[in-house]
């Protein structure tokens, strides 16, 4: 026979062990999700943003003293894999509109 004590005791660990379970989850699940890792080089005539996702380049954002900010993109973008350090050749792209 179980006595109230006992049975509260029961529900305390299990309920501590569901509450682990479901932190370490969120904890892994949000290692996932993490963002990319920003790179800032900062120059005399240009500031250079380098974006990495798993250890890839993916984005290249070039800021210049003087003129428009634009990007560097792969000119064959089938190729590399989205991995701007495996592309053959990269080229300026400006934005041309926004809104």
């Amino acid at each position: 026979m179980t006595t109230r004590s006992g049975k509260q005791a029961v529900t305390l660990a299990l309920l501590t062990a569901a509450i682990w379970c479901v932190s370490a989850s969120v904890t892994a699940a949000e290692s996932d999700i993490r963002g990319p890792d920003v790179t800032i080089i900062a120059e005399a005539e240009k500031t250079i943003y380098e974006y990495r996702q798993g250890g890839q380049l993916r984005m290249v954002r070039v800021i210049p003293k003087w003129g428009k900010p634009y990007y560097l993109v792969p000119a064959d973008q089938t190729k590399g894999y989205g991995d701007l350090e495996r592309a053959d050749t990269l080229i300026p792209s400006w934005v041309i509109i926004e809104f």
